[in-house]
């Protein structure tokens, strides 16, 4: 990796990235604050006491912060009350506004949160979906206007001592930086930037950034490079981080998807705030992301081990995902390595368990035994194991070595960058495996999506191998899961779906169970459920259709980012998208459910 271009000082041992503390309110982001946690209300801001209901909710249940949607100026005005009632209460959790297309919102809401949110993508720009080419006098002109829609929230921030965060989703960047850098990290990264350089004309540094995605590979791709072009911008650039992965979903894909995005990156030392975006009550949101951050910091096996490997260039590019090439073997009849699926893997005790009923586990199949793999396991550390499996004239599953002292994701890292490519590599989700079968399965859960999903982002991994949960179809679906979400193996119906806030306009949990229930079957369709149109179209970049809230009761349905059928009834849509998909070709009829064997 260039010098030029870094995001991590220390691929391989831990170090938490410094940044500059940025107050909200009486709770400090950043600096040698602890990694903060925080939510937001799914109520309409409009009532009053529902919001302060789940404000105070939020808090008692260790929220650090709390954010409020605020569509329009109307909206903003009922933070007032919201915020006089929320401190009448004793409660001091800051409180943020979450501003989308409406400058004259953020300016309202300023007057009474002690942070706004804003999104580059759309507050001073209107999505249209055009295909132009902006010269360099246009696109001057273009910055021009967001300056002055953007100076005066800088100023009055200045004046109140608000804090801000300049948000950006890859569902909603503007046209104008869609045509410049096109839907990619570094669009995401310069529309950021352009906000923050208008910041910091005026003296202006109380802001975090935020790179959000519902596909972990952009996220984590988007946050690195940012960090990398702060680094390169000079040390009063260390601004803080709010990590998340948009559109999570629900139940274990919603917690796997944000374990790979969010814990990945706080491996790596990124990150000073969390967010766990699910399709859920907001309230369910913060033991997982309190896991999540204890998960990391934690986690103190041999932090300095990989600390002599400092200026080892890794075998891949942290800013641009690519799969590690390797040679190709087989494992019995089941080949692994170059472009072949990721494998799953299992042990010869687990297999046993489950042999008898392998129909019953439908796409949950085990293929490969470990035991009968002849795997290779070593220390990556250990120069005399390394160069005897470099010296190997046949390839090999190599692994590393259980028992070891390491932390997985740089003990994966180290072994890829010094074992040769021709060696496939097995990884494992963690290095002591499990016989606890009273384990918490959510740790479990947000441990192998952190490990193996980041990894897999990185682009390293053959098969994996799942030893931190004991039962074994637990771990066979866990397996599968997490390289479903990390984008390695396709196998079910993947959904990207929002979490309530209060600009949804139908019940996002029941409507996604429907969508589930009628579309859980279609392998490898990929189908977004969005409340509302703020990261709707352009999230929907990346999947086949979409169900979006155009107005209260009414559903808009998509095929890609094109909205095809408008204001369907509620009552109808999941329906009318069932023949949507019909009529392109993409519907199968659902399998008859096969009885488990005896």
């Amino acid at each position: 990796m260039s010098d030029l271009l870094q995001y991590c000082p220390d691929l391989f041992s831990y170090q938490r990235r410094e940044s500059r503390e940025v107050m909200v309110g009486n709770v400090g982001i950043g600096g040698r604050n602890p990694i903060r946690v925080q939510s937001m209300i799914t109520s309409d801001t409009r009532d009053v006491e529902a919001s302060v209901g789940q404000v105070l909710a939020l808090a008692e249940a260790g929220c650090e912060i709390v954010r409020i949607t605020a569509q329009t100026r109307k909206y903003a005005e009922f933070l007032r009350p919201i915020a006089d009632q929320v401190r009448a209460a004793g409660v001091t959790v800051p409180l943020v506004a979450d501003i989308h297309f409406k400058p004259d919102a953020a300016m309202e809401a300023a007057k009474w949160v002690e942070k706004v949110r804003v999104n580059p993508g759309n507050y001073a720009d209107k999505k249209k979906f055009e295909v132009r080419e902006y010269s360099d006098a246009q696109y001057e002109e273009e910055l021009l206007r967001i300056r002055e829609q953007f100076v005066p929230l800088v100023e009055l921030c200045q004046e109140k001592n608000r804090a801000m965060r300049i948000g950006t989703n890859h569902g909603s960047l503007s046209d104008r930086i869609m045509n410049r850098y096109g839907d990619t990290p570094l669009g995401m990264v310069e529309s950021a930037l352009e906000f923050a350089r208008l910041a910091r004309e005026f003296d202006y540094h109380n802001f975090v950034f935020s790179m959000k995605a519902s596909n972990p590979k952009v996220m984590i791709e988007a946050y690195r490079l940012l960090v990398a072009r702060l680094y390169e911008l000079g040390s009063d650039w260390n601004y803080p981080l709010h990590l998340g992965v948009t559109e999570a979903g629900d139940g274990e894909d919603g917690r796997i998807k944000s374990a790979i995005g969010i814990g990945s990156l706080l491996a790596d030392g990124v990150g000073d705030t969390v967010r766990v975006s699910l399709t859920e009550d907001a309230i369910h949101e913060i033991p997982v992301a309190k896991a999540l951050v204890d998960l990391v910091i934690n986690d103190t096996s041999s932090r300095e081990a990989g600390s002599s490997y400092q200026g080892l260039t890794p075998s891949w590019n942290p800013f641009s995902y690519e799969r590690r090439r390797t040679g190709m073997i087989t494992c019995g009849d089941v080949a692994v390595g170059r472009t072949e699926l990721m494998r799953v893997v299992t042990s010869r005790a687990k297999y046993d368990a489950v042999k008898h009923k392998l129909i019953a586990l439908g796409d949950f199949q085990p293929e490969i035994v470990e035991e009968d793999a002849d795997i290779l396991a070593i220390d990556p550390r250990n120069d005399e194991e390394v160069a005897a499996a470099n010296a190997l004239a046949e390839r090999r599953l190599i692994t590393v070595r259980d028992g070891l002292d390491l932390a997985v994701i740089p003990a994966f890292r180290l072994l890829a960058a010094r074992v040769q490519k021709k060696h496939p590599i097995l990884l494992k989700d963690v290095l002591t495996p499990s016989q606890d079968d009273q384990s918490d399965f959510q740790e479990t859960l947000l441990e192998g999506g952190k490990n193996l999903g980041s990894l897999i982002c990185d682009g390293i991994g053959d098969a994996v191998l799942v030893q931190g949960e004991s039962a074994p179809g637990q771990s066979l679906r866990l397996s599968y899961n997490i390289l479903q979400a990390a984008g390695a193996r396709i196998f079910k119906t993947d959904y990207v779906a929002c979490p309530s806030c209060g600009r949804t306009l139908f019940d996002l949990q029941d409507t996604t169970q429907n969508i589930r229930a009628a579309t859980g079957h279609l392998k490898g369709v990929r189908i977004a459920i969005m409340g509302c149109i703020v990261n709707g179209p352009g999230e929907m970049a990346d999947a086949d259709f979409g169900y979006v809230g155009g107005a209260p009761g009414k559903i808009n349905l998509y095929v890609g980012k094109q909205p095809v059928k408008f204001n369907i009834p509620e009552t109808e849509a999941v329906a009318c998208l069932v023949d949507l998909i019909k009529e392109h070709d993409r519907w199968v009829e659902a399998p008859v459910p096969v009885a488990e064997e005896v």
